[in-house]
């Protein structure tokens, strides 16, 4: 197990999986210290950058496009202090940071993982029932249905339309966008039938964002509807069918045998070793890891 622990947070990895708790230090975001610790498989990373400062230097997490629905919901637009796949690292540190990403990127190599977008999210969104206020109103969500409600800062004929509950089969997506310069940001429910081009603060369907600090929040509730809806990436067969059709049937992928598998790899490894895919200390690395799991 690999393990690095900073002020910022902390970061483990056992080979299947890493654990990233955020620490409890005034610079970590809201949006991070809500979300708490996230679990992310092994399979749902591209991967992984140690980036070296004079003081302090960050290691990046980079996950597979479509394996995150609070990625996809807020498409990069997380700033630093609540992106949860940055970890800020003291200089002092390094060491343990480099180790620590030799031994994903080792992993990553023997289990084969592509870096190719996937068509299914690999990671479950925040949990419900979930209820955040910012801007002009209040989004809850319990899995189902997403209810808004308005505030005194609510545009007069957007409040006076009253509060509005969505049902999740009525969504096709969700927009969160953060407020930027003299921008503000929204929430945004786009619903079936129902297209706008109305500015948030009159949609009746958004929440107008004026970059106060519970903004971020707004992701979260974009993240944990997007889970809950198709991934916009996987085939059409295995999208949501209409009520009463009969699922698609799908037979089952043959089981490998776990010997044979490592020992395909090795054959593998030494092809890439053979063609200068792989330096003699890479090789030798990834080698000792098969040989100690046969």
């Amino acid at each position: 197990m690999a393990e690095i622990i900073q002020k910022d947070g902390t970061w483990t990895f056992d080979g299947d999986a890493l654990r990233l708790t955020p620490g409890r230090d005034k610079g970590v975001g809201l949006l991070r210290r809500t979300l708490g610790e996230l679990v992310v498989p092994l399979r749902a990373l591209a991967g992984i950058s140690l980036e070296q400062g004079k003081r302090t230097g960050r290691l990046r997490l980079r996950l597979r496009d479509g394996a995150d629905p609070l990625l996809h919901a807020t498409g990069g637009r997380l700033t630093e202090p609540h992106d949860p796949y940055q970890l800020i690292v003291d200089a002092d540190r390094y060491g343990v940071a480099e180790y620590f990403t030799e031994e994903v990127r080792t992993a990553l190599l023997l289990d084969q993982v592509p870096a190719d977008p996937v068509t299914a999210y690999l990671l479950p969104g925040p949990s419900v029932p979930l209820s955040v206020s910012a801007g002009d109103g209040t989004v809850g969500f319990d899995g189902e249905r997403v209810r808004l409600e308005w505030n005194w800062k609510t545009e007069d004929a957007k409040a006076a339309a009253g509060a509005r509950t969505l049902a999740l089969t009525d969504l096709t997506g969700v927009e969160w966008q953060p407020a930027a310069g003299l921008e503000n940001g929204h929430l945004r429910f786009l619903v079936r039938h129902s297209p706008t081009k109305a500015p948030a603060k009159y949609d009746p369907h958004a929440v107008e964002l004026w970059g106060f600090r519970k903004d971020p929040l707004m992701a979260l509730v974009a993240a944990a509807v997007q889970a809950r809806l198709p991934h916009p990436a996987a085939p059409a067969d295995e999208r949501p069918r209409e009520l009463g059709a009969a699922p698609v049937q799908k037979a089952p992928a043959p089981a490998e045998d776990g010997h044979d598998a490592l020992l395909r790899r090795l054959r593998e490894l030494g092809e890439l070793h053979r063609s200068g895919v792989l330096t003699d200390e890479e090789f030798t690395l990834a080698k000792q890891a098969i040989l100690k799991r046969m």
